[in-house]
């Protein structure tokens, strides 16, 4: 561990040093998944006429069509549901289990509860609200062991002869545990399956895309979901979200997006397309970019003596950096920082507020090109004990590390180090 004396270079030359194997290691899978993902373009044989944009109905929008022959070819899947209509991760999360399950249905989450903002998805039985429990899909949460390892008695007392579906996250959320490799998702569908061979698979994949070289769909998962505004939107997407994997699932999902007997044969892309190509084959480089900024943090901030998850040469299966601070004044002076350090809005002062979704106060900072982009540089925290800050994005490697500086600096500043 080492002090900050106030040379930054030096203290940057270190930090990198110590993460070089990472560092480099990330290099090599971001060469990898670019060139998959332009030998989709080559085998769909895209072409400049495939961005141009539709109307109205958005009959025969050859583009829209190929846009989800690459996507489902870069997943690994069998087809794929690619679309602006999608608002959120939440939205595509929704819209996914929604055209799988009916009443009567059960899910069961392997990785415990979910993301905060999925919670009033699932809702409660009659709460009035469509959602999923008011529908009557029933859900048990199978809590993660004190290791983050999944609690295979927990899981096997929880399925019944109503259970239709198995729900991962492959990302940490707001926990302080490891998120799920591609090896590890590999793992866990061979025992989903002893356990009930003809449950759907499903995984949250946002903010895992491209982090390694496969994808849960790689491994025999059977849906995954993700928003454009994430990792594979590659920073230049505006909105949107992806559905991929079976090919009978994903016309589920479309026909819950639109109506059945619509599902994914009409929806304008209204000058759309382009982005998302463009975003999709960018995405490889820019997730890395963002990974090695979280490395890079992961290095600096430990050799202050503060906690990471993951540390500085642990794999990488997601774009989330959590750091554990001290006090809320810790907390709330990084997110500040982070602002501080954007391009975009770095004059605002974030402050902790109570966001739609979320349980507690939350603090973000979110100075980005695409409002709630979460491939560009922000950071979130809920204030509640332990302080614990959830760092994410970078489209260039050189703004997170300026963004490091200026953390260190403002705490410095406050006698917080």
């Amino acid at each position: 561990m080492s002090s900050w004396d106030g040379n930054w270079a030096s203290f940057a030359r270190e930090a990198e040093m110590a993460a070089r194997e990472r560092l480099d290691e990330t290099d090599r899978i971001a060469e990898r998944n670019q060139w998959k993902v332009i030998k989709a373009f080559q085998k769909s044989r895209v072409s400049d006429f495939h961005f141009n944009s539709s109307t109205g109905y958005g009959y025969n929008d050859r583009g829209r069509e190929v846009l989800d022959e690459v996507y489902a070819d870069v997943f690994g899947a069998e087809a794929a549901l690619v679309r602006p209509h999608f608002v959120s991760g939440t939205h595509t999360i929704g819209i996914a289990l929604f055209g799988a399950l009916r009443p009567g249905d059960e899910i069961v989450f392997v990785t415990g509860k979910p993301y905060d903002t999925l919670h009033k998805v699932l809702g409660k039985p009659g709460d009035g609200t469509g959602s999923l429990a008011d529908w009557g899909v029933g859900f048990t949460f199978v809590p993660l062991l004190a290791d983050g390892g999944i609690d295979w008695e927990g899981v096997k007392a929880a399925v019944t002869p109503r259970t239709k579906l198995f729900a991962l996250q492959r990302s940490r959320g707001y926990d302080w545990r490891p998120s799920f490799t591609i090896d590890q998702i590999e793992a866990m569908v061979g025992k989903l399956r002893s356990l009930k061979e003809d449950a759907i698979i499903f995984a949250d994949n946002c903010y895992g895309e491209f982090t390694e070289e496969r994808e849960p769909t790689d491994v025999g998962v059977d849906l995954i979901a993700g928003s454009l505004i994430k990792n594979p939107g590659g920073g230049i997407a505006a909105s949107g979200g992806y559905i991929a994997g079976r090919k009978e699932l994903v016309e589920l999902a479309a026909y819950r997006l639109t109506a059945p007997g619509i599902g994914g044969e009409v929806g304008a892309m209204l000058g759309t397309t382009r982005s998302i190509f463009q975003g999709l084959y960018l995405a490889p480089l820019l997730v890395g970019q963002a990974v090695k900024g979280s490395i890079f943090a992961a290095s600096a901030f430990e050799r202050l003596g503060f906690e990471t998850h993951p540390r500085q040469n642990d794999p990488r299966t997601d774009l989330i950096q959590a750091i554990r601070f001290r006090s809320a004044d810790h907390l709330i002076t990084f997110v500040q920082a982070i602002q501080r350090a954007a391009a975009v809005d770095s004059h605002v002062v974030p402050e902790p507020w109570d966001m739609p979704g979320y349980e507690n106060p939350v603090i973000m900072a979110a100075g980005t090109f695409i409002q709630g982009g979460s491939l560009e540089l922000s950071a979130d925290a809920p204030i509640r004990e332990p302080y614990i800050a959830f760092m994410q994005g970078g489209l260039t490697y050189g703004h997170v590390k300026l963004a490091v500086r200026q953390v260190i600096e403002d705490m410095q500043r406050k006698n917080l180090l």
